[in-house]
């Protein structure tokens, strides 16, 4: 994992801590900071690293469907069941499987989640023998389960049963001294895909993702350099190949198209290199031949 924070150092720490354990975990963070990668990590450190590792999200499913996604269902369970077939929990046998977003799931399947976490059987959809399983299960969510509980939406003994070990990822607006490290993990990665090799970043670059809330996290930083790879061109990094909120532009017209937009673009670089093509070209990030071929498409 990539970091200069202390904060991140100790949380890595106590994640190396809990991996060498087999107890049941409750990773708390926002949107994209990282939960599922916390929990390879604890997989990939424990001793069931050489077992399968399972993940899902449990806000994306139905009821039904979430049950027969965990469980398993028996062949007529219901419509559309022509045949047996093992859920995660059955898959992950001797392994680890990572619950994301549990704060979402129904009353209906904590019931039967807690009862794995408890015996360690389980019944399939439909179908009427325990199946006993040995999985470690980790836990995500971007709530607080304790005040799920209080609001009656979320059973307490299964929260403290999936949060022997509480762990809280905290979001990148608080450890902005990895904005610079995650930038050029992400670079370094995306020059490995031969499309576009980044050697150097424009330090105006930095200035304005230090200045960026990063509501998305380390998702959308990633987000903003692979925008950047695919807008820029040559060997350098350009504030001009920053997404739009991290220019700092106005969301755009739901009436004006990618053109309208793209003209914008070219006129308001125009406007501040005083209609220097070749500045206006390092600006935008893109060559001083491809400016030119746009100017004309657009008859600026």
């Amino acid at each position: 994992m990539i970091t200069t924070s202390p904060e991140m150092v100790a949380f890595f720490e106590t994640v190396r801590r809990v991996a060498k354990t087999d107890v049941s975990a409750l990773i708390r963070g926002e949107t994209g900071t990282g939960k599922e990668m916390v929990a390879k990590a604890i997989h990939t450190l424990s001793v069931r690293s050489g077992r399968p590792f399972l993940g899902v999200n449990c806000a994306t499913f139905t009821l039904e469907l979430l049950a027969s996604e965990l469980f398993g269902h028996v062949r007529g369970a219901f419509t559309g069941a022509v045949k047996d077939r093992a859920g995660l929990f059955a898959r992950a046998d001797g392994g680890t499987l990572f619950l994301d977003e549990i704060a979402e799931i129904d009353p209906g399947i904590q019931a039967q989640l807690l009862r794995v976490l408890q015996e360690k059987t389980f019944v399939p959809v439909g179908g009427t023998d325990p199946i006993r399983v040995d999985v470690r299960v980790l836990a995500a969510t971007h709530k607080a389960l304790r005040t799920e509980v209080e609001r009656g939406r979320f059973r307490a003994d299964l929260m403290y049963r999936i949060r022997v070990v509480p762990l809280f990822l905290p979001p990148l607006r608080d450890r902005l001294g990895d904005v610079e490290a995650l930038a050029w993990h992400f670079v370094d990665e995306l020059n490995e895909r031969g499309l576009r090799r980044v050697d150097a970043i424009e330090e105006a670059v930095f200035e304005a993702m230090l200045a960026h809330d990063w509501p998305g996290n380390v998702r959308e930083l990633r987000n903003v350099v692979e925008h950047a790879f695919a807008v820029g061109e040559g060997p350098v990094l350009r504030v001009g190949e920053l997404t739009p909120e991290l220019r700092g532009e106005p969301p755009p017209s739901p009436h004006k198209t990618a053109r309208d937009l793209e003209r914008e673009r070219l006129l308001e670089a125009l406007r501040e290199t005083g209609g220097r093509k070749g500045e206006a070209a390092k600006l935008l990030g893109i060559s001083r031949s491809t400016l030119w071929r746009k100017c004309r498409e657009h008859q600026l």
